[in-house]
């Protein structure tokens, strides 16, 4: 059977043209799956996928235009996507930044786009997942979620995970929006128990990208020796992201969280909150206008 990929852009950490998503796709790509890039940046995403598509002889690499940074975006994605595809047998959400300011529909921009949006999409292809099974959802979260936190009253006072916008506020912001992806993954299992879809989330390892031109100077200065000697390059960042797409016999562990090609058994008791997961859930769904 030939996967169709659906792979989400990292946007400000690259994009699909870069890093674990230009990685991923190229791997899948060369196994014969037909991969839908959904980008924000058309011509970025299309320079990826002529590089993609030279290097592996797999002509089937497409764009569609998607915004995770606005649910109209999402919602015309979702559309599109459904009228031109008649399966999808792998879901992978792959966005996450560290940037500032508000979303389209006024949402802090780190949760908007690492988790919402992914949120939003994920609920709206559930259908056509169901019909292509047996699928797989990825959702690629980070370790740094052990630092992160979900402060509900926040989040329906402020529509964000946290106030401030310093660089040190906006990575809490990030390991907030990782919380959530672990989360959103193990509330998806539950509510997938009988279906022949499962889903799991991972750590990719810290990644040796562009990440940097992103942050402050000063944040770029004291990181770059850091990324030099210890974060991983892409191709073996993206091995525990392959691995839980494509590995056959995990589907008992759906809804767990994977590291280095292997789940993480002993994990912190707030990624396995119960009540967090299903608040989350609901309380997403209404920001989405989906309750």
């Amino acid at each position: 059977m030939i996967l169709e990929l659906l792979l989400f852009g990292l946007l400000l950490l690259g994009g699909a043209n870069t890093g674990i998503g230009k990685t991923t796709a190229m791997d899948l790509a060369r196994r014969g799956a037909r991969v839908i890039m959904a980008c924000r940046d058309r011509q970025r995403a299309e320079a990826a996928i002529q590089e993609i598509i030279q290097e592996t002889g797999n002509s089937q690499v497409i764009f569609m235009q998607l915004d995770l940074a606005s649910l109209q975006s999402v919602r015309s994605f979702a559309d599109n996507f459904l009228r031109s595809e008649s399966r999808l047998d792998l879901l992978i959400n792959n966005a996450g930044l560290v940037n500032g300011g508000q979303t389209v529909d006024g949402f802090g921009m780190i949760f908007g786009v690492n988790h919402l949006g992914h949120f939003l999409l994920t609920v709206l292809l559930l259908d056509q997942l169901k019909a292509s099974g047996p699928s797989r959802v990825v959702n690629v979260a980070s370790k740094v979620y052990t630092m992160g936190n979900v402060d509900f009253k926040c989040l329906t006072t402020h529509r964000d995970l946290a106030l401030g916008s310093s660089d040190y506020q906006l990575f809490q912001k990030y390991c907030h929006s990782k919380l959530c992806n672990v989360l959103f993954t193990y509330e998806l299992a539950k509510r997938l128990q009988g279906t022949n879809i499962t889903c799991y989330s991972l750590h990719p390892g810290v990644i040796k990208t562009d990440i940097c031109r992103y942050t402050g100077f000063l944040s770029s200065f004291f990181m770059a020796p850091i990324i030099f000697f210890f974060f991983v390059d892409a191709e073996s960042g993206a091995q525990t992201t392959l691995h839980c797409a494509l590995e056959p016999g995990i589907e008992h562990l759906s809804g767990h969280y994977f590291t280095q090609c292997a789940p993480l058994m002993k994990i912190e008791l707030k990624a396995r909150d119960d009540d967090a997961a299903k608040k989350l859930w609901e309380l997403s769904e209404s920001f989405c206008g989906l309750s």
